[in-house]
Order: structure tokens, then C-alpha cells, then sequence
């Protein structure tokens, strides 16, 4: 019989005649909100040649890459807890004696003898923090056949349902082979079925230190994670692959699982590791495996599945976007990216987006670690940047468009880093600095590593975790719980008493700045990144101060400390224009005179996104000054570069450069063929900041207005958008025609009085808690 891809991808397998035995039918979900297939489809073909043309799913914790084989198809596997070395604390114990030998080098600016000391005295020991790995392989071979006799081949990944499937005709026989990665039973799940008997082998291989076996019928891989910069590896790991066939036996041959002659198979995998906590590395992988394919032991293949696209869809359903379409919907996706990625193809930039979004759903879930520089995919041993979280841009831009883009849930495991952070951030700050509350610089790792790493030029900067707790409250302001407040307000409150402890006095003025610190990453005129007061730090601080004054408040906690925030706040340094308009990157006017004016950093534009202290309206001179920096920075830069750039157009209101710049973040010198982001090296928080980008030129809000369409470009005439979040604990709907809003639904979750600025008009629209409210053109008057 011929196996129908529509009833697939519909989310069903019609029933196969003498299978007899659980998971030959799987029923098709209810299509409720669903996106059409054509804008929630990536699809090939051709198997993936390279890992970066792969697919990805993923369950939050356990994660794979798919390469569509035919004869032999490859899933390269990662568990999330599954890093090298173990706890250790790299805080150099020379560094609290040269600190103020340090600073006075900066204040005196003679950098590069600052930087020879800090880099003897204060640099982490180790220098490099611990690496994310590679679990290993699962390969599944069918050896009968013939690779060179094979049609109609097409593999892809539909994002509504979470499912990959590759199919292909051989010798005039079907196959069709569809992998899930289930978040409710915490495994992955691969089916194959033909129309005629097939034999197929499984086995799983590890570039980590463990061996293959097989065990009471199921296929072992276990072992202990890698040391690392000398810290021992504290990790035990196992992967547990079981095979179930129509009725047919399962054989051992060595360290493979076989079948012959069967017409359908399942695999079901479970992998874990012995970590719990950073300081906990008890638990029992073997009995998380072996317990893991118990429960589903009786469960056949329509449960799992339907188990599987409820969770997902719950998630990914809330938001649906329409851009337009060019017509050019229709061909493989690598071929839409390498025809020009999204310059001309509105319905990819919309795939684009909601390929972020299923990106998040995938990486990030109550209870697993937050997504790292690849999310949770990852097929290397020493990848690139350890891949870790870099927290001078790239973990925070990976959460950026969480609640705008309605997955609030995902937030919990950055919630839980930082907690988990500041444990290890008080000791920093109290070894390193003699202060109070808590510190993190640029990185951290698996195991919390708050001091300075990789090298003075980066590490030395101090407002990691200053960053992260602003971003924190960012979440609060979308919801307004709290119960959540009262969960962070700790959280915030120590990282702005570090800072009450070490900013210091500038000579010559009475503010105060950071010392040492760097511009994240860019080098000023006197050969070194080390300096005093970087824009960037005095933003992100009057951020912090302010909002944790106001959690104080709220709360009703800290009166004498709210008043000890305000005063620090208030000798902030301010921002500053130089000669050329631009806004200052450091307290002097350097930028012109820097050696790299098109550095891939735009750190001193943090308060204009995703900050909020600059705005068009409320600074136009500053907005100007940022304007003039970004003309100046330029159009190009890595993936998560044009992502922020992308961000702080939109911000601006200017659509054309905007779209120009995601053109330019789609095009394949920025994009993969699977889409993952090319940093290059693949780097996910390029997708992550495309998506908010996205958003923020259809929709943004601050405090009680919401923009609508402040960065539409032409490209995109008439469209819509619906289940975005907006601060305040709103939620819109919106549709446009011919660049004007036709129609603005509104739902409430608090009692709001919202005012509505859109291209023709404002709108003032108050709501109860629960109510929905329908606007069109006729409700907006002229400003």
C-alpha cells in the first residue's frame, strides 16, 4: 500500500493492515489555530550533507539533529546537563590585593600596564570555563537498501507539530521515517514504516568516555563526561535505546539492536546525566533511562505522539503571523534562503519567525537548563565559545522575544540560571572584590562560574549580572505576578548592593562609574578594552537601581535601601554625544578615533533596546545621537549582531533599514539552509533577536503605549499578527492593509488604560482584568 504524506503531515498514519500490534494508527490533532502548512514547514530535497543542514527537535533537556539518510540515517544526540568538568571555583586569589592598583592604572589611563596586572592578578584560573558536549550518535541502518535506486525523496520539519520526517521511494517500496522529541515522557521517539518488509539495525556511538553494550534487550551507551582546563570530570552519563517491532524478534549482533522482515519499527531513547545542581552530581542516570522507557513501556506510538503535539501546541499555537506571500512559498527552504533570503520572500521571513519560536519551545522548558549559545544542539566536543552563556549580549538576546512572542514558560530555566548564578556570584564578590550582594561577568558555564574569564579584554566586566536581573524584571513587567516579584526582588537587590559597594568616584566630577570594565569587547584608542565607565554599564545600572527600587517599593520591603539606590543612581554618569553626533561609547569622545568603527558590538545602544531610556519621542536628541551610531557602525556584523541591529532600527522607526537588515540576517551568508543562525560559526541568538526583531516592527509597547506598525516596510503592505504580548499583561491581535491597521483586538489580564499610537492616529482604550475589546480605523483620531 502507498502511505499518503498529507495524511502525515496532517498528523496521522493511516492503519496498516497485519501489524497487530500498539502505535499502527495515530490520530490527527484538531487543527485549532494551526498556521497552514506551507508557513510552518521547512522542507528538502535531499539529506542533510553537513550537520548544519540537519533538522532539529528537541524537549528543552534532550535535543537532535537529523540528517534525512537513506541507507543510514544519523541522529547526533545532546542532553542538556551533558558539560565537561565539574564544581569549581576560579576566582584568582591574588585578584581583591591588585585590585586598586588596577583601578588607579585605568583612572591614570596607562591601560596597557593596567591590563598586564589584571590580567596576572585578576584573570580566573582557569583562564576558559567549562565546554556544553556532544552525548553521541544514534545510526539506524536499512541494509537492504539500495541508495542509488531512490525517488521522490523530501525531508522536513513541520514546527506545528514538532515532527521530522524523511521519505523516500526505493526499488519501488515507501519508507517514511518521522522523529519527535517528547517533552511529557522526556525521550525521543522515531518511527519507520514501509509498504513492503524491511531489516534495520540500530546502535549508538560517543566521542565521550563511555562504551556501547546492550542490556535486557535495550541498547546502552554510558559512560563519564570529559575533564577539562584540569578540573575532573564529575559526571556520569547514559543514553538507552529500545527497539519494537510488528511482532518480529529483536536480535543482538555485537553492540546493534536488528530486525528483519518487519513493515514498521519504533525506537524510543531516554538520556540522562548524574547532575541535579551545580553542587549535587547524585543522581542515577541508569534508573532516569530505564525508568523513563518503563512508563511508556505499554504505550503505543498514537499516544506518545498525540502526548508529544499537545504539549507543543500549546505553546506554539498561541501566536500566528501572515506577512504576504511572494509566491515563492512553494520551493525548498535552502533554496528560498540562497535565492535571497527574506529581500523578497515575506512568507519566509514569517517562517523565519516562527522557527524562532519553535527554536525556544525546544530548547528551553520548566526544568531544563536555559538555552545556551546553540540552544541545546551541539555535535562537538570543544565547540565553538565552549557554548557557553555569554552574558555581555548573547544569553540575554536568546530570551528577548520570550514573552513578546507568548512563551512566558520557557523564561523559567533563565530564571533558575540566575539564581544559581548569584550563589556563586556572592563568593566572587566577596573573594574578588570584598563587597556585597553579587557578582558575574561576562560568561558562565554548567556550573555557575561568576569571574572574570577568557581574557581581561572580555571577562573584565562587571555588570553580567546587573544585565540578567534587569532582564528579570523585563518578565515581571509582561505579567505583573507578584509572587514572581517577591521571587527575584532578592536577586536584584544583592546585584545593586555590589554595585553600592565598588562603583567609584571619577576624578574630576562627582559621578560614579565602573572600574575596571570594558565596552564588551571593543578596543578604544589606547590599545586595550580596559577603561572606566562604559556607556554600557552606567544604562544597564540606572536600569537595575530603578527597577529595583520600584520591586522594593511594590513590596513594600527595603525603605532605607530604596533611598540608598536612588542616591547611588542619581551620580550615575550620564550619556554623552560627541563631536560627531554619535553617542558616546566610552566617557570620552573615542569613537571615531577606535580601530574598529564597525565593531560587532552596539553596546552603548542598550538603552534603546532592549532597554527602554531612549525613545524617539520622549530623547530625540539621544535618539538622533543612537541613529547617527548605527549609520556609523554599519549594516553588517555576525548573525546576533544584525539581530540586535535589527532591534534597534525597528526601535528607531525606520522600516526599510529594518527589513534591509533582515534581508540581510536571511540572506545564506547569515543563515543556514536549515535556517540556524550563522554567527558563523552556527550561534542560536541570531534567531532568537530575528525573531523580537520581527515583533518589534509590527508592535511595540512602553509602560501604558503600544506602538502599532512603527517599523513596517513596504515589503510587507498587509498582514497580520495575533497572541503577541504586550507589557502590562496584554495581549493583541492585530491586522493591516496597505500599511494602515484595519483591525485591533485587546484582552486584558489586569485592568489597563492603554493609549494606542498607529500610523493614522491614537487610541485611548481602558479594559477591565478579562475583557476583550475590538478597535478599527474609526476609533484612532489625529495627533
Amino acid at each position: 500500500m502507498r502511505i499518503d504524506r498529507r495524511d502525515v503531515l496532517r498528523g496521522g498514519l493511516p492503519t496498516i493492515a497485519g501489524l497487530g500490534w500498539p502505535g499502527s494508527r495515530v490520530v490527527a490533532a484538531a487543527p485549532d489555530a494551526a498556521e497552514p502548512l506551507s508557513r510552518s514547514l521547512l522542507w528538502y530535497g535531499q539529506p542533510a550533507r553537513v550537520w548544519e543542514e540537519a533538522l532539529p527537535v528537541g524537549n528543552g533537556r534532550l535535543g537532535a539533529m537529523i540528517f534525512g539518510g537513506v541507507k543510514r540515517e544519523r541522529l547526533q544526540l545532546n542532553e542538556d546537563t551533558l558539560w565537561s568538568g565539574g564544581p569549581y571555583d576560579p576566582v584568582n586569589p591574588r585578584g581583591r590585593a591588585s585590585l586598586k592598583q588596577v583601578r588607579a592604572l585605568i583612572f591614570a589611563r596607562r591601560y596597557a600596564e593596567a591590563e598586564a596586572l589584571a590580567a596576572q592578578d585578576i584573570q580566573s584560573l582557569p583562564m576558559r570555563q567549562m565546554s556544553y558536549q556532544s552525548l553521541g550518535d544514534l545510526l539506524i541502518e536499512l541494509p537492504l537498501v539500495n541508495e542509488t535506486d531512490v525517488t521522490a525523496y523530501r525531508r522536513s520539519l513541520d514546527l506545528d507539530s514538532a515532527i521530522a520526517e524523511t521519505r523516500f521511494t526505493a526499488a519501488g517500496q515507501d519508507y517514511i521515517r518521522t522523529v519527535f522529541a517528547s517533552h511529557p515522557d522526556q525521550l525521543l521517539a522515531i518511527r519507520m514504516t514501509s509498504d513492503a518488509p524491511f531489516d534495520l539495525s540500530i546502535r549508538l556511538e560517543t566521542g565521550q568516555r563511555g562504551t556501547a553494550a546492550i542490556e535486557d534487550g535495550a541498547l546502552l551507551l554510558s559512560g563519564v563526561n570529559n575533564q577539562d582546563r584540569g578540573v575532573a570530570g564529575a559526571l556520569k552519563f547514559q543514553a538507552r535505546a529500545i527497539l519494537r517491532a510488528d511482532g518480529a524478534p529483536v536480535q543482538a549482533d555485537g553492540d546493534a539492536l536488528v530486525v528483519r522482515g518487519v513493515r514498521a519499527v519504533e525506537i524510543m531513547l531516554a538520556a540522562a546525566t548524574s547532575f541535579r545542581s551545580p553542587g549535587d552530581q547524585s543522581g542515577d542516570p541508569g534508573r532516569l533511562t530505564a525508568d523513563r522507557l518503563a512508563a511508556v513501556a505499554v504505550t503505543d506510538h498514537a499516544t506518545l505522539r498525540d502526548r508529544h503535539m499537545a504539549s507543543h501546541r500549546a505553546l506554539f499555537r498561541r501566536v500566528t503571523i501572515d506577512l504576504g506571500d511572494a509566491g515563492k512559498g512553494g520551493r525548498p527552504t535552502d533554496q528560498r534562503v540562497r535565492r535571497g533570503g527574506g529581500q523578497e520572500d515575506p512568507a519566509l521571513a514569517a517562517l523565519y519567525f516562527q522557527y524562532g519560536r519553535y527554536l525556544m519551545i525546544c530548547s528551553s522548558r520548566p526544568g531544563s537548563q536555559p538555552a545556551n549559545l546553540q540552544g541545546i544542539w551541539n555535535d562537538s566536543n570543544r565547540p565553538p565559545w565552549g557554548s557557553k552563556y555569554t552574558l555581555n549580549i548573547n544569553a540575554e538576546m536568546n530570551y528577548w522575544p520570550v514573552d513578546s512572542a507568548a512563551l512566558s514558560e520557557c523564561f523559567d530555566p533563565f530564571v533558575t540560571l540566575v539564581e544559581q548564578l548569584a550563589e556563586s556570584g556572592r563568593r566572587t564578590a566577596r573573594t574578588l572584590y570584598g563587597a556585597r550582594g553579587w557578582v558575574a561577568h561576562h560568561n558562565t558555564d554548567l556550573w555557575r562560574a561568576s569571574a572574570p574569564v577568557d581574557n581581561v579584554r572580555t571577562g573584565l566586566w562587571p555588570c553580567g549580572g546587573a544585565w540578567l536581573v534587569c532582564q528579570l524584571w523585563d518578565h515581571w513587567d509582561f505579567h505583573r505576578d507578584d509572587a514572581y516579584l517577591a521571587r527575584i526582588y532578592p536577586l536584584m537587590r544583592d546585584a545593586a548592593l555590589f554595585f553600592v559597594d565598588t562603583l567609584q568616584a571619577e576624578p574630576g566630577t562627582d559621578y560614579l562609574v565602573t572600574n575596571p570594565s570594558n565596552s564588551p569587547e571593543n578596543q578604544h584608542p589606547y590599545g586595550s578594552t580596559l577603561c572606566a565607565g562604559p556607556a554600557m554599564d552606567s544604562q544597564i545600572l540606572r536600569d537595575l537601581f530603578d527597577r529595583t527600587g520600584d520591586a522594593a517599593r511594590r513590596l513594600g520591603r527595603d525603605a532605607a535601601l530604596r533611598r540608598a539606590f536612588a542616591q547611588t543612581r542619581a551620580r550615575l554618569a550620564p550619556d554623552r554625544i560627541g563631536a560627531a553626533g554619535q553617542l558616546q561609547e566610552w566617557r570620552q569622545d573615542w569613537d571615531m578615533a577606535a580601530p574598529e568603527p564597525q565593531h560587532r558590538h552596539v553596546s552603548h545602544l542598550y538603552a534603546l533596546y532592549p532597554g527602554q531610556q531612549i525613545d524617539r519621542d520622549a530623547t530625540p536628541d539621544l535618539a538622533r545621537a543612537a541613529r547617527r551610531t548605527l549609520d556609523l557602525r554599519g549594516d553588517d556584523a555576525t548573525g546576533w549582531g544584525l539581530g540586535w541591529r535589527l532591534n534597534l532600527w525597528a526601535r528607531l522607526g525606520d522600516g526599510e533599514r529594518a527589513h534591509a537588515i533582515l534581508a540581510r540576517l536571511l540572506a545564506p551568508e547569515r543563515t543556514y539552509p536549515n535556517l540556524f543562525d550563522a554567527h558563523p560559526p552556527f550561534q542560536i541568538d541570531g534567531n532568537f533577536g530575528g525573531t523580537a526583531g520581527i515583533i518589534e516592527m509590527l508592535v511595540q509597547s512602553r509602560e501604558e503605549v503600544t506602538r502599532l506598525l512603527p517599523a513596517l516596510p513596504r515589503a510587507w503592505p498587509s498582514g497580520s499578527i495575533a497572541g503577541i504580548a504586550q507589557r502590562g499583561g496584554v495581549t493583541i491581535e492585530l491586522t493591516w492593509r496597505e500599511g494602515q491597521v484595519e483591525r485591533l483586538t485587546l484582552t486584558a489580564r489586569h485592568p489597563i488604560r492603554r493609549r494606542i499610537i498607529a500610523p493614522a492616529g491614537v487610541a485611548t482604550v481602558a479594559l477591565r482584568a478579562g475583557e476583550r475589546r475590538t478597535i478599527g480605523p474609526a476609533d484612532f483620531t489625529a495627533a
